[in-house]
């Protein structure tokens, strides 16, 4: 008797605690996106590790590396953002859709309109130099007949996988607040632009090397629609063949990035 009096309380306990839930019915249920569609565009800004810049020039006899050079970048939003074209500073944009929104996997064009430039400064040059060894520093700057930009562009392009978590949102569902992880590898597209020993070359855009890319993005969406989000990426690249006066130049870099942009999300079909 003892037990079977146990049993009933236990079983009105939970008759209670089932009967206070607020189920809701499939058919209440708001039909979730089968997929979502992404598109942002925003500003960067980076810090570069160090790198040799290898020259080629065989006409001229050269066959030379500048060593463990520093570049810097040129950000550009910070010096007037709403008095220029909104594509003369380091922009940035993303074009993904999330096709498995139970997975929250994705894929996005990623592409980071960044600046690379070396100059103004006193850097070790070693090799050969009109056909007789070198190693010795030289002051590299335009004074001197020397500058080396990708300064329209060092520009990562990159397709990335993307998993998306979700982290929280408000009760009404008016913001959300979601963690991104991406992962990708794609072409360079730089703008050379360089002058050595006082020979400029024919700048322009070509394609120029590869690189890869990881990033982890923090991102808020409001009324599901727009959202705002803060980007950490890190970035190598390889860039090779790239034009010169009468010759090639070759190097590599890694890039750290931060990235804020500014989205709209567009919901797929629903369940």
């Amino acid at each position: 008797m003892r037990s079977l009096c146990r049993w009933l309380r236990t079983s009105a306990g939970v008759a209670v605690l089932i009967a206070l839930i607020p189920f809701v019915s499939p058919a209440q249920q708001k039909p979730a996106p089968k997929s979502e569609w992404y598109f942002s565009w925003g500003y960067n800004t980076e810090w570069y590790t160090h790198t040799s810049i290898h020259i080629s020039q065989p006409s001229l006899g050269n066959d030379y590396t500048f060593m463990h050079v520093r570049g810097v970048d040129h950000r550009g939003w910070d010096e007037g953002l709403f008095s220029e074209a909104l594509s003369i500073p380091q922009y940035n944009y993303r074009l993904g859709t999330i096709f498995n929104e139970a997975k929250g996997l994705g894929f996005e064009i990623n592409f980071d309109h960044t600046k690379f430039i070396f100059a103004d400064q006193y850097v070790r040059i070693k090799g050969v130099l009109d056909n007789h060894p070198v190693d010795s520093a030289i002051a590299f700057n335009e004074q001197n007949g020397f500058y080396y930009f990708l300064n329209n562009g060092a520009n990562f392009l990159l397709f990335n996988v993307v998993k998306r978590k979700h982290l929280t949102m408000t009760r009404d569902e008016k913001i959300k607040l979601d963690l991104f992880g991406k992962a990708g590898i794609g072409p360079v597209i730089p703008h050379v632009q360089n002058s050595l020993f006082g020979h400029p070359n024919d700048q322009g855009f070509q394609f120029g090397g590869w690189n890869i890319g990881l990033e982890g993005t923090m991102r808020a969406t409001f009324f599901n629609t727009v959202y705002l989000e803060f980007c950490n990426k890190l970035d190598y690249a390889r860039y090779s063949g790239l034009e010169i006066y009468k010759g090639k130049a070759h190097q590599a870099f890694g890039t750290y990035e931060w990235i804020l942009n500014l989205g709209v999300s567009i919901p797929g079909k629903k369940r």
